[in-house]
Order: structure tokens, then sequence, then C-alpha cells
């Protein structure tokens, strides 16, 4: 479809297929889109969407990438909306345009001029990047997780350093280093633990697994400072039995090809480094003009979603600063607040195009979980119940599959989840190429 041909239609473009931008897309499409009552619009810079809670499965080797990505064209003629392929550059909110790069696909691929692209409600669903906050040597040395690609390159170089240990006489050491103890250092630390088990398995075993040492590094007094203390106990006693080195009020100052300097001028050596120390709103997003925005780049937003600045644009997910009522939190930059806020904005713009006043969106903390390993996690429920284990990973692995559900169906998702049962018994368990 093509969104100048259906002018007559009310124009709604998300901006960012991620796990918030996706779920609203097929929402939208299958409701407003199906029906003909709006022309859905998705635009994305990648072909493929994957959820972003299993990057650190893919950075250490231990998930087959091509199993799980979901193409943005397929998956748009299936659900009754329209995928772009670009990169946001600005938005025009006077002639109700945004400006997209089209970066060319290869030596075939389209011209790079830029598209303009009309719109009677805009959504910014655009995420979050990692923060280095300028530290000296981070962008040059560290290895950032913010995408599928970042992934792709943390698991290459990784291959590449036991490759080389293989081909060498004599055993090696291993260091590797990641700065920030939230939640994706915490399971990037633990999927690494297992990838070295798993190298050494499968016959690269050059490098000894107790001579890789893994070493996550949080500033605060404890790691996951932004869950409750009692869950980040759980997750500390698991990593000290998988012998990780956590290092707590620890600032980094600054990090080199060879080692990772503290501002208390102690240093550790490190081949490898992941910076997962803070976010901030995209460079796009940060530097939009006449959008009121928070400290970390993030657009403020009433609890209708709507920004300040133009009530025909909405923001959501990581990229928006939200607080629903005075005496609440702001929201954090979670997968459920974006999964929640997904589905509140599906029903809300059905009213906005009804010409009904928006609802205010609610929050409901569903807890929070974090995994260790391929059997175990930890997790709050509720604010109440403290689940561990195996349990605790198979809640873990139901919030995907809700994901899944989202965007594909509850029939398509059981049929995935059967389809992966049978793959985890046959497929390797650590990805060497």
């Amino acid at each position: 479809m093509n969104p100048e041909k259906n002018s007559d239609l009310h124009r709604i473009v998300i901006v960012g297929g991620g796990a918030g931008g996706l779920e609203l897309a097929t929402q939208l499409g299958g409701s407003l889109g199906k029906s003909g009552k709006a022309h859905i619009t998705l635009v994305d810079m990648k072909l493929t969407h994957v959820w972003k809670p299993l990057l650190h499965e893919i950075a250490a080797g231990t998930m087959n990438i091509n199993e799980e990505a979901t193409n943005y064209y397929a998956h748009a003629a299936k659900h009754s909306y329209e995928f772009v392929l670009g990169c946001l550059e600005n938005i025009i909110p006077a002639e109700k345009r945004i400006v997209l790069n089209r970066k060319p696909l290869g030596k075939y691929g389209s011209s790079d001029e830029n598209l303009m692209l009309h719109y009677d409600t805009l959504i910014l669903a655009v995420g979050s990047v990692s923060n280095d906050f300028g530290t000296a040597g981070v962008s040059e040395h560290c290895h950032y997780l913010d995408s599928l690609q970042q992934a792709e390159i943390f698991q290459q170089d990784l291959l590449r350093l036991y490759l080389d240990a293989q081909n060498s006489n004599e055993p090696r050491q291993l260091n590797i280093g990641i700065i920030g103890a939230g939640a994706t250092g915490v399971e990037l630390s633990a999927a690494l633990t297992e990838a070295k088990h798993n190298f050494y398995k499968f016959g690269l075993n050059k490098i000894l697994p107790q001579n890789v040492q893994i070493t996550l590094i949080e500033g605060a007094d404890r790691i996951l400072p932004a869950l409750p203390e009692k869950l980040a106990d759980h997750a500390y006693k698991q990593l000290d039995r998988m012998k990780i080195d956590v290092l707590t009020s620890k600032r980094v100052a600054k990090v080199d090809a060879d080692k990772i300097y503290f501002d208390d001028g102690s240093s550790i050596h490190a081949e490898l480094k992941v910076w997962a120390a803070g976010i901030k709103a995209p460079p796009v997003i940060a530097s939009l003009p006449g959008f009121a925005k928070d400290r970390m780049g993030r657009i403020d937003v009433y609890a209708t979603l709507q920004t300040k600045a133009d009530p025909n644009i909405f923001a959501f997910g990581d990229c928006a600063h939200c607080q629903p009522r005075a005496d609440e939190p702001v929201l954090g930059p979670r997968a459920q607040v974006a999964s929640q806020q997904a589905s509140f904005l599906a029903e809300a713009l059905k009213a906005r195009l009804n010409g009904q006043p928006l609802p205010m969106f609610n929050f409901s903390d569903k807890g929070s979980l974090v995994s260790l390993s391929k059997n175990k996690a930890v997790g709050e429920l509720l604010g109440q119940v403290n689940v561990q284990g195996f349990i605790a990973k198979s809640i873990y692995v139901s919030l995907y599959r809700m994901h899944q559900a989202a965007i594909y169906g509850y029939a398509h998702a059981g049929l995935l989840t059967a389809k992966d049962f049978v793959s985890r018994k046959i497929s390797p368990k650590i990805k060497m190429h």
C-alpha cells in the first residue's frame, strides 16, 4: 500500500520496530488497518526485528538468531500495515511530515535520497542506545549491545579469540570485562559462562574454561541497582557460584586496548570489553528541536503518551520520559513498560479516530526477572513473590512467548514454541562460525 494513494485515510506512522513498535503496528494493522479505517506505516532502519532481551544470548553465541528474526516486509504483508525501510532524520510538525534517510542496501540498493513521509498521527518508538558518558576510550575499545549487528560483532570477536587460541601451541588466558551490572550485564556474564564451557566441550579446547575470567563491574554498591535488593542478592549468589568476579563501587575512568582503569587508580586486564552501564535516547531524538526532554534525551510525554510539544505526536518505550502521575516515579526503560504502552495506544488511537477523549496510561508492574543461564533465573513477581531457578527461568521464557503471541498470534506462537523445543534437542549448543 502507498500512503500517498490513501490520503483520505488517517495516516498513522510508527517509527521504530522494536518490541513496542512492532506490537503496536501488529495490533493497529489487525484492527484499523484491516478494516480500512486508517493507513498504518511502520518505519525502521533494519530489515528484521529481534527481541532486544535476546541480544546477550546472541552475543555469547548460545542462540541461533536466524531462527528468531522477524522480517518486517513479510510480517507487514500478513498484518495489514506497510513497512518502510529508512532512518529517521527529522520531524517537521508544521507540515506533518518526517524525513527519512533511505540508506542503500549494497550496490543494488535504492538511492540514499531522503524520503518525506506524511502523517496524521506520529508515534515515536525508537528505543534507546548505550550511554558511555564520554568515558575515555570506551567508544574505541568497548562493545555495545544495542542492536543485532553489535551483538553479532561481539560474538565474532569472541569466536576469533578462541580460534586464535586453538591454533596456538599453548593454553591461553582470556579476560572479559563487562561494565555495568544491570540486567544486560548480569545476563551477559552468565551467558558467557555457559559459552566458555560449550566452546571447550565442542572442540575449541585451547582456552580452558577455568582460564576464562569474566569480570562484572558496577559503579553502585550492588549489582542490579534498579531492581529490588533481595533479587540482587539472589543473583549475586548465582554469579558467585559461576566464579564470575563481581566488582562493585568501581567507577571506570578510562579504557584502552588491554585494560579497564578505575578512578581509584586500580585496573584490570580485559581483551574483550562490553559497555552496559547506562542508556540514553538515540541521537536523532536527543537532537530534535522544539521537544521538551529529560537529561537522558528522552521526550517528555503526558499520561496520554502525547508529547508535550505536539498533540499529534506520541512517544513511548525507552525514548519517552513518562510519569503517569505526580505521586509515581518516572517509568524506567523496561520491556514490559513498552509492551503495556503499545497495548494502551492500540486502544487509545481508536478513541482518537472516533473523536473521543484519550485515556490515561496506567502502568501495572508485573515484577522483574533476570536470566542467569539456560535453566536458571531469579525474579520478583508483583512486588512480593520471589522466584528462582527453573521456575523463574520458565516464567522468563514465557515473556518472550507472550511477545511472539503479540506479533504472530497465539496459534503461530504455539507452533514456534514446539519448534524451539525440538530445535534445542538437535541444534548446536554454541555458534562456532
